[in-house]
């Protein structure tokens, strides 16, 4: 059902836990099923310096999330935006259709981290 880099993912998360000196924090959940996500990030001269996540939820709500904190390490703001579920389904090796919604959390986590950068 998963693929083997979804579930590397899962099972040995990167860039997981709390971020101090985080410049940007934000939160994203979702109410149906309950999966919550804090992504944090360190900018630095225009660029991410270092992203952490912690997330309560599904199997693929957790590889998602490490996913895309691994995938903003070093991004601009412009490549970050570009994280969307579609773009984390296929990082992950494609999602069954029945849990797309932990792309989509995570793709709500990232454009309301770049929402908050781009107010300062």
């Amino acid at each position: 059902m998963f693929s083997d880099i979804l579930l590397d993912h899962f099972r040995q998360p990167r860039h997981a836990g709390e971020l101090p000196g985080a410049t940007h924090t934000v939160e994203v959940s979702n109410p149906v099923c309950g999966d919550v996500l804090r992504l944090a990030v360190r900018m630095d001269t225009g660029r991410i310096a270092e992203a952490r996540f912690l997330c309560r939820g599904c199997t693929t709500a957790i590889a998602a999330a490490s996913f895309v904190a691994e995938s903003l390490q070093g991004a601009t703001l412009e490549s970050a935006a570009a994280l969307t579920s579609a773009a984390i389904s296929s990082g992950l090796g494609g999602l069954p259709p029945a849990t797309l919604h932990g792309a989509q959390l995570a793709e709500d986590a990232v454009k309301s981290l770049c929402n908050a950068i781009q107010r300062g």
